[in-house]
């Protein structure tokens, strides 16, 4: 990695000048610009940027003109499930007949489903097949990416697929985080014993996963059908003996207790909150933790959508992610996700954009590293074609408008 000058940007967004971690309530509708403008890496590094009209000597860097296109950091997808054994289009089958998400998975689909599936893969073309899913949304604008376990449900398959990311974060170009999430449903052998179940994960799966330090977090679907919040607790704690502090999957399908027990056990996240109620956002308020909307899930299975409005304006910082995954969300397009959340949950282009940019590194804890172009954070950024401003982005949700990509100071 040498030196790479970005120059002629119409504008360029996403500064973070202060260096914040995370931007919350209106701060979020406040998107530094500079139009006009010049950036600066050096060694995978935001070095410096300014206006044309002070631009600097740079030598014999490597040099692109942008032709007037904006320049962003690039999205931060804190909540997928790219490592998975395929789609699933006949559960979308049946979703358009008029079967529910938890309907589908009573008759044995969904997760259980993919799980089944998953243990007959080998691990190289379970590799395989993740990267291809990686690579795909890598050239959608994505620089940085949480993959979950969650569909192995038995200790082997779980350390298989974990071992899978840790391949996917060797290989990949861009910061790979994983997530242990054993409890995502209850493994078939356990059917009818979710006490059990959970023991086992306690007793067996973690302490491999510690030993082999194959996770960054543990997470865990605290929801009406899935996980209680007292099994919730109890996973928590387990993880957190092995380093793993808490990523929730909370308030999807019911009021189900999954904010609480997230604020109280100080996890980093608390993702889906569709049902989530006037009582969980004054929970939230004074918390550490990040509440993130799926937007892709709530379109693909015409559900409700989370209150990130109602959210942002109590004064909360409000992520987006995309959810990947071959059964509720087949999708890791985080412009389209960004798109979403304007249209469906009434934000603003900035606010939509900081969501999925620095509070979504925040929900990974990689906004020092990632999520803005802030001076010394990885140059992981993109280049669009012109465009009249950036609320643009999101008003033209199908328009191809990525014209390159810059990951650690370089073009792929």
């Amino acid at each position: 990695m040498g030196r790479l000058f970005i120059y002629n940007i119409g504008i360029l967004a996403g500064l973070n000048r202060s260096r914040r971690l995370k931007v919350s309530g209106a701060e979020m509708a406040q998107i530094d610009t500079i139009e006009n403008a010049w950036i600066l890496a050096e060694e995978g590094r935001v070095h410096s940027f300014g206006a044309m009209d002070d631009i600097p000597d740079v030598g014999t860097s490597c040099t692109i003109d942008a032709n007037g296109g904006c320049v962003l950091p690039s999205f931060c997808d804190s909540h997928t499930h790219i490592v998975n054994a395929g789609s699933r289009e006949g559960e979308f089958v049946d979703k358009i007949r008029g079967l529910s998400y938890a309907e589908i998975a009573r008759r044995g689909g969904g997760i259980l489903n993919s799980a089944d599936r998953l243990h007959l893969m080998s691990e190289d073309e379970l590799f395989e097949t993740s990267m291809q899913r990686l690579w795909e949304v890598i050239r959608k604008g994505t620089g940085a990416i949480e993959i979950k376990s969650g569909y192995g449900l038995n200790t082997e398959d779980e350390l298989k697929m974990l071992r899978v990311i840790r391949r996917m974060r060797d290989a990949a170009p861009i910061p790979v985080v994983a997530t242990f999430l054993g409890a995502h449903a209850v493994g078939r052998e356990y059917a009818g014993r979710q006490s059990d179940y959970v023991d086992m994960l306690i007793r067996e799966t973690l302490p491999e996963v510690g030993r082999q330090g194959l996770a960054d977090y543990i997470d865990v679907f605290c929801d009406e059908g899935f996980f209680t919040p007292e099994e919730t607790s109890r996973l928590l704690e387990a993880g957190a003996k092995y380093g793993l502090r808490g990523k929730i999957h909370g308030q999807e399908l019911a009021d189900s207790g999954g904010v609480e027990v997230a604020v109280r056990h100080n996890a980093l996240s608390v993702d889906h909150l569709e049902s989530s109620t006037e009582r969980d956002i004054a929970l939230l308020r004074d918390s550490s933790t990040m509440p993130t909307a799926l937007p892709g899930t709530s379109f693909f299975l015409n559900m409700s959508y989370a209150p990130v409005r109602r959210m942002i304006d109590a004064g909360l910082p409000v992520a987006l992610a995309s959810d990947y995954n071959p059964g509720s969300t087949p999708s890791g397009d985080m412009k389209f996700v960004v798109s979403l959340a304007c249209i469906r949950q009434r934000l603003l282009p900035s606010e939509a954009l900081q969501a999925a940019t620095l509070n979504s590194a925040y929900a990974m804890g990689l906004s020092t590293e990632c999520g803005s172009l802030a001076l010394g954070c990885r140059a992981n950024l993109f280049i669009t074609s012109p465009i009249p401003s950036v609320d643009f982005i999101p008003y033209a949700y199908t328009t191809p408008i990525l014209s390159r990509i810059i990951l650690n100071g370089e073009d792929i």
